[in-house]
């Protein structure tokens, strides 16, 4: 019986590829927008780590995603904040979200000394900010298109800046100018979006947020651990994921769905007489079912194979082509991909396997 579903594969060689590619454009679309997703949120939470804080004070309006709020707190904060008990070090800084095309991802103006406090930097090349148009960049960074070296100057929104230095990741932003510049450049002079304290010792984080919260002018202000902000970095959390994913998999599955349902069902009239034979000589409507069925499980599981191995495929070109880019495979998602795929094609099996199950061997035989 192996041997006759192998055979009925290989007969009809074109509609198999078709069918097992089917599989595994469904199998890439899945891995594809989750390795994106997934790699982009791992990124940031990595970044947001390197930084070197023990707490965030926020506007009142931010979102666990920095660079969305603008610049609403004025800087001089600061200096209340510094004078706090357990603060260590308090570093304002400008966190901005940049949308033009040649130039686009998160962009930091920091008050160099008191960030490089949180957690110094470590470079590779170069070294810090020399004057108001200079930017540092990190290694990421200076690796991706065809390198970037110090002294080079490069657009940060729509201003040229030269590279003074360049940095090892993870550490914020790719991308760092002063605060002073940045504030000039976003028309919030003296305004900050964000502050990065280093507490005296971890455990007198909550101390340190009761202070700030009992203090005139600043109740209102919403302070987080680092460790409050890597849990809200969830794809719950990440506007449009879970959404883009259903949506991914819904168009994924109805494509393996329809591919094998119209491989199986074709393949079910074609084989009318083979079937009118098999149910002559007392094949049960079981077995039947169970050719069809199995047929449909060796295309799905070779699609799953192309499929995976098409991933790390598209990975390697995405990589290449923007290697700031993270793409995460995991292999809880690989599992839970491969299982969507053989159910979608299994689904799709069973109206051809239930028609071949019902053929009357008579009327089998006699088909022309």
């Amino acid at each position: 019986m192996n041997k006759l579903v192998f055979a009925n594969l290989v007969h009809r060689p074109l509609r198999s590829i078709i069918s097992v590619l089917a599989v595994a454009i469904e199998v890439i679309m899945i891995l594809s927008i989750v390795g994106i997703f997934m790699g982009m949120l791992n990124d940031l939470k990595a970044r947001n780590n390197g930084i070197g804080a023990d707490l965030m004070m926020q506007p009142s309006n931010a979102s666990a995603f920095n660079g969305i709020s603008g610049a609403p707190m004025p800087i001089k904060f600061d200096t209340v904040l510094r004078k706090l008990p357990h603060v260590a070090i308090v570093s304002p800084a400008i966190v901005k979200f940049n949308t033009n095309p040649g130039d686009f991802g998160v962009v930091d103006g920091i008050e160099y000394d008191s960030f490089d406090g949180l957690r110094p930097f470590t470079y590779v090349a170069g070294g810090p900010f020399k004057g108001p148009d200079d930017v540092i960049v990190d290694d990421v960074f200076a690796q991706s298109d065809h390198g970037y070296r110090v002294g080079q100057i490069i657009p940060v929104m729509n201003h040229d800046f030269r590279i003074s230095g360049i940095f090892e990741a993870p550490k914020g932003a790719r991308k760092m100018v002063p605060i002073e510049t940045m504030g000039k450049l976003m028309a919030a002079e003296g305004k900050c979006s964000v502050f990065y304290i280093k507490v005296d010792d971890p455990a007198n984080n909550q101390a340190v947020i009761d202070e700030i919260h009992n203090t005139p002018g600043l109740a209102d202000y919403p302070v987080i651990t680092m460790e409050e902000l890597m849990s809200e970095m969830t794809p719950e959390k990440l506007p449009g994921f879970n959404l883009a994913l259903r949506v991914v998999t819904g168009i994924a599955v109805v494509v393996g769905f329809l591919v094998i349902f119209q491989s199986m069902y074709t393949a079910v009239l074609e084989r009318t007489r083979e079937i009118g034979i098999l149910k002559s000589m007392g094949a049960s409507k079981s077995m039947i079912v169970g050719i069809v069925l199995r047929e449909t499980a060796i295309l799905a599981v070779a699609g799953i194979l192309v499929g995976i191995a098409g991933t790390y495929a598209v990975r390697t070109l995405l990589l290449h082509a923007f290697p700031t880019q993270h793409f995460e495979i995991t292999s809880a998602w690989v599992a839970k991909a491969a299982g969507i795929a053989f159910a979608g094609s299994m689904l799709g099996a069973l109206y051809p396997a239930w028609m071949a199950a019902r053929k009357d061997p008579i009327d089998a035989l006699a088909y022309e």
